[in-house]
């Protein structure tokens, strides 16, 4: 199991090319940061049509990840109950390659080791369904601070998106996520948490629409659900 902490900051959805090019710009300079590339991501999302991963603050996802000059892989990613705080999101988190386009259900529920989530996933895994997508183009930049702290940042474009009788409906995406990656001395005195924070702030000063945001690509998923379909 990991323990993923990530700080997100979220974007207008009509953001101007020029003002996210400044963002780009602005990392792609940042001292400390290596530019990483680009990746395609489909991102499925199950659960059970009454929705019991939900109520029970889990995510179950299935991801196609595609780049330029290699092959796509297929992951299938199980989060759980978490905590997010002034756009710190803090969450289990099991993710693990599979052959295709399809989840490997078993293999997740012997990794999983927060006995509740198993279980749930163990009874209702039979009946989960695709409810919803979040698709977006990522680009990638891998920052180590000064003390050696090293934290993945990632700005996302792209849309969320339900199919309701023979329609797609969409919502825009638009995000920055700093996820904490590594930590000098396993991070006692909580230095990680104030490199994400303070990095969070050098780009608000180039960008001031980005704003913390408690908000995950699930939930964001299941809101435009509940607004097509009613339920």
């Amino acid at each position: 199991m990991a323990i993923e902490r990530e700080l997100k900051l979220a974007l207008p959805g009509d953001l101007p090319a020029a003002r996210a090019d400044a963002l780009i710009s602005h990392l792609d300079r940042l001292p400390g940061a290596e530019a990483r590339g680009e990746r395609r991501l489909v991102n499925r999302y199950f659960d059970t049509p009454s929705l019991a991963l939900a109520s029970a603050k889990a995510a179950l996802r299935l991801r196609f990840v595609a780049r330029d000059a290699h092959a796509g892989q297929w992951l299938q990613t199980l989060k759980s109950v978490g905590e997010a705080r002034d756009g710190l999101h803090v969450r289990h988190e099991w993710e693990q390659a599979v052959q295709g386009e399809a989840l490997e259900l078993p293999k997740l529920i012997a990794a999983c080791d927060v006995p509740a989530t198993a279980e749930l996933l163990r009874a209702e895994g039979a009946n989960v369904v695709a409810q919803f997508e979040t698709n977006f183009v990522r680009r990638l930049w891998r920052y180590i601070a000064g003390d050696g702290t090293a934290v993945e940042i990632a700005f996302d474009r792209g849309e969320v998106a339900v199919d309701a009788g023979g329609k797609r409906h969409t919502a825009p995406l638009v995000e920055v996520e700093l996820e904490l990656l590594d930590t000098p001395d396993n991070d006692r005195e909580g230095q990680g948490e104030r490199v994400l924070h303070a990095l969070a702030q050098n780009l608000r000063d180039v960008l001031p629409e980005l704003h913390s945001d408690n908000v995950s690509k699930a939930q964001r998923g299941y809101r435009l659900r509940q607004d097509v379909l009613g339920h």
